[in-house]
């Protein structure tokens, strides 16, 4: 997993509440076997129009949002199915960060899981930051936000700086791009001889 310190990206507001996860990623994709692919059908009933061309006004698919890391959106982001393909789409097509007042439980604990950081603000902020983002494709520019996870704070280039919470565990495996098969890969030494004292190793024929 892609170690987590410091991140700067376009800003791609989607104003709206209640996203849930077969928005996300719908579920007739959700066949596939691999964690890889699933970005190009990364909220396929928005983005695309019946004929299969994109749809100019959904909100990913405005020229000035192209290449957008990171994604501000609304309350209860990530609600409905308990799907891991939602962080996986949404890594895929190349978000590493999501700012939202609040996030369904399980969506939360499984951006961490897949090298994407969640940052939860207060609708204050939340409103904040769609304004500025607004305010700057008005003007003609992308807006852009920077995230260091050293310092938990989120800042523009126009004076907005604000802390965010994370849980310390979940931001040292995030900082060295830890999931849990890495962390248990540091204790290889341990396990091996742990089912060595139990007779697993011979067992399992290893």
């Amino acid at each position: 997993m892609q170690p987590f310190v410091n991140f700067t990206g376009v800003v791609a507001p989607l104003d709206r509440a209640n996203v849930d996860t077969d928005q996300i990623i719908p579920k007739q994709f959700l066949k596939r076997i691999e964690r890889t692919g699933f970005g190009q059908f990364l909220f396929f009933d928005w983005r695309y129009l019946a004929d299969g061309s994109l749809d100019p006004a959904f909100e990913l698919n405005q020229p000035i949002r192209q290449g957008a890391s990171i994604l501000l959106a609304r309350r209860n982001f990530g609600c409905g199915s308990s799907r891991e393909h939602a962080p996986w789409a949404l890594s895929d097509y190349g978000f590493r960060v999501v700012i939202a007042p609040t996030f369904a439980d399980i969506f939360f604990n499984n951006c961490f899981q897949n090298g994407m950081l969640p940052v939860k603000f207060d609708e204050g902020d939340v409103d904040e930051l769609f304004r500025r983002a607004s305010a700057a494709e008005s003007a003609g520019k992308p807006y852009r936000l920077s995230v260091d996870l050293v310092a938990c704070e989120v800042r523009d280039d126009a004076g907005f700086s604000r802390s965010f919470a994370v849980d310390p565990f979940r931001r040292t495996c995030l900082l060295e791009g830890l999931d849990n098969i890495g962390l248990s890969l540091r204790h290889v030494d341990r396990i091996a001889a742990w089912e060595s004292a139990h007779g697993i190793a011979a067992v399992t024929g290893k």
